[in-house]
């Protein structure tokens, strides 16, 4: 092999060496020439005078010594090039090997799994063997990160990927796509065999991890695709059972048409929407909330939409189910709380000190990480607790009483502000709502904007009104759209209002300005603030 001291490494070294050595070989012919011409010249000129071929024998006799030159120096040289290639040809192959190994674990990458994946699916086409393919992601994963460090995270990764590899068959594949989602090839796998794997993988992970001296705890959920017509197909099958089991902790879900909601547009919907939370196409908006008393405005409520890239600003209506059904509401809810308190921090530091209200799901209701979450993401933004209100519905607050206690009162314990939404769409009693730790109650706007045309609608929302002051609430009215519906809420007592009369729902950009706008008009030195005016 060649070495730094006498040999070149590069292709390039190794040409100019050829060329040197080949002018030296040319340089000792002419030499020999020289010389052997000087030795004896007048004897070899009566020679070749005398010869009918000349000095034909003296060149061949040059030849003959040239070639053996060139033998000695490329022998080295051949040596040299041999050792080249072989260089190369390893460099080749480490570069391929990078490109489909994920350098924190070492296991396969997205790019690594895509040849596997593709190579199994034509295999099971021409009649081999059967395939599963499993997504795998952590939970509680983002708690350790965000509270140990990197560091910690990346030591917890490779110990996973570890743990796993140790509970698959030698045929399996195990692949890592990035963050704390793994991806497993099982092939060959009857579905009793799918069973058994993906339940030894989970057991595997529920036990703890000793990383830096630490004992930590996660869990994991499992999507299982066993159908589809080509790679992405399956993994995106893989992708929308994995959420599933995340969304009903299940920790294994096996894929099913059902899972679609029998739309086989669904499953694409899902994968831009999944995409968009990823890529930042979220964008939050604001809507005020203002005194009945005074017209003051203190605070807005966050509402979510979706720039989609082809069809445009959606609103929640068109994505908040799917993000329900597959379990996309938490990393939705983690995007918007966030958002909502930088632009909270923005207006702080603007001279507007708006409280911030987000809507929780059930879903995101029952997560008992959430508090921890929420105590980061404040400490994140340097904002007090009580900048913040959270809105939880009456059924989220029923679906499982106990831990959305639990949660709601960790909440609370915060200082952050708690409110029951949509008030009256549910089944929930006034009474059993105020055994949750909750100060204020939105009435919904079926009611409300109904006041001016149904005298039950109105005996309705004051009736509301009163037994919630009698159990010390706020009361919030939603849809107020006419002038004379704030005129009335005023004399009900009620204490704050939103809708589109006092403004809809707009950027970050324009909230400081338009609460100017409400706040004049609510105090009757200007007209109305919105379109909708009676």
């Amino acid at each position: 092999m060649p070495t730094p001291g006498n040999r070149p490494e590069t292709l390039t070294g190794l040409r100019s060496a050829v060329a040197r050595e080949a002018a030296v070989v040319a340089l000792l012919t002419l030499v020999v020439a020289v010389a052997s011409g000087l030795w004896d010249l007048p004897g070899r000129v009566w020679a070749w005078s005398r010869s009918t071929v000349g000095p034909l024998d003296d060149v061949v006799l040059l030849l003959a010594v040239s070639h053996l030159f060139m033998v000695f120096f490329g022998k080295r040289r051949a040596a040299d090039l041999k050792a080249e290639c072989v260089r190369r040809e390893q460099a080749e192959r480490d570069l391929r090997e990078r490109a489909r190994t994920d350098p924190l674990t070492g296991l396969l990458n997205r790019a690594g799994l895509a040849e596997e994946l593709a190579a199994a699916v034509d295999d099971v086409a021409s009649g081999g063997r059967e395939l599963a393919v499993v997504m795998l992601d952590l939970d509680r994963f983002k708690e350790v990160n965000d509270t140990l460090g990197h560091a910690v995270g990346d030591a917890l990764l490779r110990a996973v990927a570890d743990r796993l590899a140790g509970e698959l068959r030698q045929d399996d594949v195990l692949a890592r796509l990035g963050g704390d989602e793994f991806v497993v090839l099982l092939r060959g796998a009857a579905p009793d065999a799918v069973h058994r794997s993906t339940g030894r993988l989970l057991d595997a992970l529920r036990l703890p991890f000793e990383v830096d001296g630490l004992a930590l705890e996660v869990d994991g959920s499992l999507g299982v695709a066993t159908s589809g017509a080509d790679p992405a197909e399956l993994l995106r099958a893989a992708d929308v059972a994995m959420y599933a089991a995340k969304a009903d902790r299940r920790g294994v879900v096996v894929h099913s048409p059902e899972l679609d909601r029998h739309d086989p547009a669904q499953l694409r919907v899902f994968g831009d929407l999944r995409r968009g939370i990823r890529d930042g196409e979220l964008r939050v908006h604001y809507q005020p909330k203002a005194a009945l008393l005074d017209g003051q405005v203190r605070g807005v409520e966050a509402l979510v939409r979706w720039e989609h890239p082809e069809r445009g600003l959606l609103p929640p209506a068109e994505f908040i189910g799917l993000a329900e059904a597959t379990g996309l509401i938490r990393p939705l809810t983690d995007v918007v709380l966030a958002r909502a308190l930088a632009d909270c921090r923005r207006w702080r530091a603007e001279g507007r000190a708006l409280t911030v209200a987000v809507n929780l799901s059930a879903r995101v209701l029952l997560d008992t990480a959430l508090p921890e979450r929420i105590a980061g993401l404040l400490s994140d933004h340097d904002l007090p607790a009580a900048c913040l209100e959270l809105e939880v519905t009456e059924s989220a607050a029923m679906q499982d009483p106990t831990q959305a206690l639990d949660v709601l009162h960790r909440l609370r314990a915060l200082g952050v502000t708690l409110s029951v939404d949509d008030y009256g769409t549910g089944h929930a009693s006034l009474s059993y709502l105020s055994r949750l730790p909750v100060s204020t109650l939105k009435i919904d706007r079926s009611f409300v904007s109904t006041m001016e045309l149904d005298d039950d609608g109105q005996v309705i929302v004051r009736s509301t009104i009163e037994l919630a002051h009698a159990l010390g609430l706020r009361v919030v009215a939603e849809g107020v759209e006419t002038r004379r519906t704030w005129e009335r809420l005023v004399a009900f007592g009620c204490d704050e209002a939103q809708g589109y009369w006092l403004g809809r729902p707009g950027p970050a950009e324009e909230v400081v300005a338009q609460v100017a706008a409400i706040e004049s008009s609510t105090t009757g030195s200007g007209p109305a603030p919105a379109a909708l005016r009676s």
